[in-house]
């Protein structure tokens, strides 16, 4: 029995064509695909910390990384800390700091993603009719996917810009921050000494009061007074201690150290006040031209 094979042929042509056509395509497709950064988009981040703040920002993403922050932060930590050294520590060491990077490669991620091709679809059928068999195979993709796909890249890559600007705005809040906190620690630890020394002489005083009175100096209600003076002076310093332990504990979660490099020193006092307060008559005009939204 003579069987016409030309039928098949031709369709077996025309399957290799239209897989051809597809391969053709695919890699059109790809070719135009997002691919990944080599700093997950930090670089604008650190630019604007570079910038703005003039401190380093490091993502640590690996454990050479986190041997050189740790590094550098010891270094920082070797001598009292200044209020610039402060910041620095913070925007290398600060553990949410470093957790907001994630949010950069995460997005970024799904940038990439929306640049991508979704895996093509493979049919194959068989099928057969006394002694003709016909075998169908077929590749098939996403057209739809592939029709909004630029549509998606460029919202995708507009939330990524977004995501940029917040981390932006998080680093400089957390430069913000921690300048505040350092100095509410050092007040508080100038405060503390005052408050030592206010009841050091309450203390002689309420001593004095006592002996005045034994030798019949003093009635009962002046060394009630010296004794409520020196009792007031115990309280308050009591608060200041409470007042310092706390503002140091602040800046200490900012700065992100723990174990023995929460034993940091601070300056013995605040620095001196300016001469003259700082003239800045443009001052609401810059801040509006430099914001980061």
């Amino acid at each position: 029995m003579l069987i016409d094979t030309r039928g098949h042929d031709a369709a077996q042509r025309r399957g290799r064509q239209l897989r051809l056509v597809a391969l053709l395509i695919g890699a059109a497709v790809l070719g135009g695909c997002a691919s990944f950064s080599p700093d997950g988009g930090f670089g604008p981040v650190e630019k604007t910390a570079k910038e703005r703040l003039g401190k380093d920002l490091r993502w640590a993403r690996s454990e050479t990384d986190l041997d050189a922050v740790s590094q550098r932060v010891s270094e920082l930590l070797a001598k009292p800390l200044t209020v610039d050294q402060a910041v620095q520590i913070a925007l290398l060491n600060n553990r949410g700091l470093q957790a907001i990077f994630q949010e950069l490669g995460i997005t970024e991620a799904e940038v990439v993603q929306a640049g991508r091709v979704a895996n093509p679809g493979f049919g194959f059928g068989r099928s057969s009719r006394g002694d003709e068999r016909e075998i169908e195979r077929g590749l098939h993709f996403n057209l739809a996917r592939l029709l909004v796909m630029p549509l998606v890249q460029r919202m995708e890559a507009r939330r990524f810009q977004e995501v940029q600007g917040r981390v932006a705005v998080s680093v400089l809040s957390l430069a913000v921050d921690t300048r505040k906190a350092y100095f509410n620690a050092l007040a508080a630890e100038e405060t503390v000494r005052y408050m030592r020394q206010v009841k050091q002489a309450a203390d002689a005083s309420s001593e004095l009061a006592r002996r005045m009175e034994l030798v019949g100096n003093f009635n009962k209600l002046q060394r009630a007074r010296e004794q409520s003076f020196y009792a007031d002076a115990t309280l308050k310093l009591g608060q200041a201690q409470q007042a310092q332990r706390s503002a140091r504990e602040r800046l200490t979660r900012l700065l992100g150290v723990w174990g023995s490099q929460t034993q940091f020193e601070l300056p013995a006092r605040l620095p001196d006040l300016p001469d003259a307060p700082v003239e800045l008559p443009d001052i609401e005009q810059a801040a509006l031209a430099q914001r980061l939204d």
